[in-house]
């Protein structure tokens, strides 16, 4: 039970996401609206975290969205407004993961990717389904 906004779904295996802010509605919106999206959850607390080193310390990166599209790729989206170098370092972190857990080859074909802006949000999906978002 909760007293935030939610949203039934019907594309992921969680029965409602709560939203966090008005950016992720968008986001979980077009997830469920999207004919490229197959299923998609929002990472909160399903233990997907990425390990990085920021200023001598282990930390967790928590992505905020794990999305698996019509082409068979799992996009790692996650949602920022403003970018600085912790930032930065968790995305080379996941970079590593990202190519590693595709070099090994038995997870299926993962991609990362930023959304910096709420109306950047379709594009990036589309791009990662290996759709022209201008077409």
């Amino acid at each position: 039970m909760t007293t935030r906004p939610c949203l039934a779904t019907d594309k992921s295996q969680i029965s409602h996401v709560v939203y966090d802010s008005a950016w992720e509605k968008v986001v979980a919106d077009l997830c469920e609206k999207a004919p490229q999206v197959v299923a998609w959850a929002k990472n909160d607390h399903l233990d997907f975290v990425i390990r990085y080193l920021w200023r001598g310390s282990s930390r967790n990166f928590v992505p905020d969205y794990l999305i698996r599209l019509n082409n068979g790729k799992t996009l790692v989206l996650e949602v920022k407004g403003v970018d600085n170098e912790q930032n930065k370092v968790k995305r080379a972190a996941m970079a590593i993961w990202i190519k590693t857990v595709n070099e090994q080859g038995g997870f299926g074909q993962w991609c990362f990717d930023v959304v910096f802006e709420p109306s950047r949000t379709r594009d990036v999906l589309l791009t990662h389904a290996g759709i022209d978002a201008l077409a």
